[in-house]
Formats: structure tokens, sequence, C-alpha cells
């Protein structure tokens, strides 16, 4: 803990030009006798600290001293700092924060950024983030309910291995316990999350996201999107093929894996209203006019 103190005082009075003792041992929740011995240490370790007198007075590093920058450009720094900010937010990690401030002192003095990174948790209960990295770190059993794909709701036990960021949601990856297999579960559809007093031994082997290998089983949907949607059409099918036409329309072809089951795709296409149409294939079209005509029925 003592190491651990210090090394951040030493990244802090690099990243500041005077800090007191007082707001020091207030943030270490220390006492002021401590982090004189601190700066004594610090001193002796050949760090130049200089001490201030006066009313605004403490200590800061000797003008001039620079730590060596040889390991990463300030190109790399910045990146690093961007996207640790955004992640210190989401889990108001204060780890995160002092590394955030170690990589100020190797980056440039005067920097616009050119990069920012905001990783949406609109879709999640607001501590659930949190409160599932915590689990990871230390091996807590989580329990929660979960509206699967079919919509139905079950309780599940889950010894959790790793959060990911994708497709613009997050997911918690693990041991399902209920179903004695490793499962991935979406954020946006979990619900009453609790955190566990059980713990779990770290014998899983967390596997690499496997990559798509049934490229052979897709097929290709095809839509004609009209010109009110295009700007909706592309936010969601980006990187598929496009054709523009003279009347300003665009046709798209998406490589999907079994589109007549795939639910999330049906409620993207029935999403862009009469502004797009399914060309292929033909038993897409007949499940989304029985969708659309089942959801008139509610209107009548």
């Amino acid at each position: 803990m003592k190491l651990e103190r210090l090394i951040s005082i030493i990244y802090k009075l690099l990243n500041h030009e005077v800090l007191s003792a007082s707001m020091l041992a207030e943030e270490f929740q220390v006492s002021q006798r401590t982090i004189y011995r601190d700066i004594d240490v610090i001193c002796a370790a050949g760090f130049p600290v200089v001490s201030y007198q006066g009313t605004n007075g403490g200590y800061g590093m000797m003008d001039g001293y620079k730590m060596d920058k040889s390991l990463l450009g300030s190109y790399d720094v910045n990146s690093l700092i961007t996207v640790l900010r955004s992640l210190s937010t989401v889990f108001e990690d204060e780890r995160a924060q002092g590394t955030i401030e170690r990589l100020q002192t190797i980056g440039p003095e005067h920097h616009v950024t050119s990069l920012s990174v905001d990783l949406e948790t609109r879709r999640t209960e607001p501590d659930a983030l949190r409160h599932l990295r915590t689990a990871i770190t230390r091996r807590n059993i989580v329990r929660f309910d979960y509206i699967n794909g079919k919509n139905e709701r079950t309780t599940r036990d889950m010894e959790p291995l790793r959060l990911h960021f994708k497709y613009r949601n997050w997911y918690i990856y693990g041991f399902c316990r209920t179903r004695r297999d490793y499962r991935e579960f979406r954020l946006s559809r979990l619900m009453n999350l609790f955190v566990t007093q059980q713990t779990f031994q770290p014998h899983h082997e967390v596997q690499k996201e496997a990559a798509l290998s049934n490229q052979d089983q897709l097929e290709d949907v095809v839509i004609r999107v009209g010109t009110e949607a295009l700007a909706e059409a592309m936010d969601q099918f980006h990187q598929v093929d496009k054709q523009f036409h003279a009347d300003g329309s665009m046709t798209m072809r998406i490589p999907v894996y079994q589109p007549l089951e795939a639910r999330w795709l049906w409620t993207i296409l029935l999403g862009f209203g009469s502004g797009a149409e399914v060309l292929e294939p033909p038993a897409l079209r007949g499940i989304l006019k029985e969708q659309l005509q089942n959801a008139l029925k509610l209107y009548r």
C-alpha cells in the first residue's frame, strides 16, 4: 500500500505545479506527517522534489524534470488517455484515473485531442457494469433474470469472466451454472442483478471471440431503400454492398446468417416503415407481412 501511494504521489507531483501536504494527506487518507515521510523517501530515491513556502506552498518537481518518453510516442499516449478517460467514466475507476495521470507525464504539454470515445451505457442498468466488473475481479457468482431472443424469462447463476462492448451494446461472458455451459448475455436484457458472496475458482480458460465460421451459411438479404430512409439504413448496415439509383434510392445486399430466424433483422427492417422494401428472399417478405398484419390487429 505504501509503495502504491509513493508511486501515485510521484506522478501527481509530475502532473501539477505545486501540491500541499494537506491536499495529499486528504486524498490518500493519511496524516500530514506520513506525507512528509513519503516526500523524504521520494527525495532519497533521486526524484528532484522542491519545497515551496508560503500560503500557497507545498511540493513540486524541479522545473525541466521529465520522465523518459522513449516507450510511447505522443500519438499513442493521447489515444490511450482518451480511451481510458471513457472507461474511467463508465466504471468510475480510480485506478484508470491514476493511469491517466501517469500517462500525462509522458504526453505533450499542450495538445488538442483529435479523438473522442463515448461508450454508450443508456441500454444497461446504471450500476450493472460496475457491479459485474467487481464480480469478475473478486470472482463472485452473480444471479440475474434474463429475457432471451425467444422472449422467455429465466433466472441465471453465472461465473462472470469478461465484459465486452460490441455492436453498440455491452455483453457479459462467463460460465452459466444454470445451463452448465459458457454463455454470453446482452446487458440490455438483464434485470435484477445480484452479486452473491459465493466465489468460484479460477479454472476457466476465457475463450477468444470466435471468428464467424459459418460464412458458407450466410444468405443475402436484398432491400431497396427509399430516399427518406437512406441515412437510417446506412447507420444500421454501413459495411455492406450498396448500389445507388438515378431516382436517389439505394439497393443494399446484406449477408445474414439464417435471416428467416433473425428477429433482430426483422425489427430493423420493420423500423424503416415504408422507407424500405425487402426484395429477397421471398420468404422473408412473407414473414414481415405477417408481422405487420399482427401489429395492425392491435390498432383495430
